[in-house]
């Protein structure tokens, strides 16, 4: 099982390689305790997405090793990185390289109990990126900014099958929780890129 000295040292090489961003590392850590508490009671498969500096998906996958971990990232050179780190901490987690969107639309479509998100992007792309990989009744836990600000419509969130859970805050950080409430359309996710480009709030 990995010691918090290994993760410690594995998130201090993702910053050197400018993976993730500033300050102490150890912050880092303790932000994710946001993420850990949302994902109190969650089993099964977690995808982590943009996990390119290995948070909070190593720190989840070190902390909840009952979980399995999903980092996907559209870069290779920080799917390489995560792989080393899986190996080095000997997690169970696998890399995949690619784009949310086009996971969405594959065999993982319906597959977690849980997506993660930090500073993916916007609020509606997340959702719509998130939302496609959800099983039944999974939830979407996405970053939120420091300020109390209401970023998800409840209308724009009922066109992906989603509803507003708790907003959670742990060591300074929060997160928002999104519930899978009803069947998402299958137009949803749409190609790549449009997400971003034409929000859908």
């Amino acid at each position: 099982m990995a010691t918090s000295a290994q993760l410690t040292a594995v998130l201090e090489r993702s910053r050197a390689l400018g993976f993730l961003g500033p300050g102490p590392v150890q912050e880092h850590i303790e932000r994710a305790d946001a993420f850990l508490a949302a994902l109190d009671g969650v089993t099964g498969t977690v995808v982590d997405l943009g996990s390119g500096g290995g948070v909070p998906g190593l720190v989840v996958a070190v902390a909840r090793p009952d979980l399995h971990l999903v980092l996907l990232d559209a870069i290779a050179k920080r799917c390489a990185f995560l792989e080393e780190a899986v190996a080095q901490l000997e997690l169970d987690a696998e890399i995949l390289h690619g784009r949310a969107e086009e996971l969405g639309r594959s065999a993982w479509r319906g597959s977690a109990a849980a997506v993660t998100a930090r500073s993916f992007g916007p609020p509606a792309a997340t959702a719509e990126c998130g939302a496609p990989l959800l099983a039944p009744g999974g939830c979407l836990i996405v970053s939120e900014p420091p300020e109390d600000v209401d970023r998800w419509p409840e209308d724009g969130l009922a066109r992906l099958g989603l509803a507003r859970g708790p907003r959670i805050r742990r060591a300074g950080a929060a997160v928002q929780v999104l519930h899978q409430v009803a069947p998402l359309d299958d137009r949803f996710p749409r190609r790549n890129g449009i997400p971003a480009k034409r929000p859908l709030f």
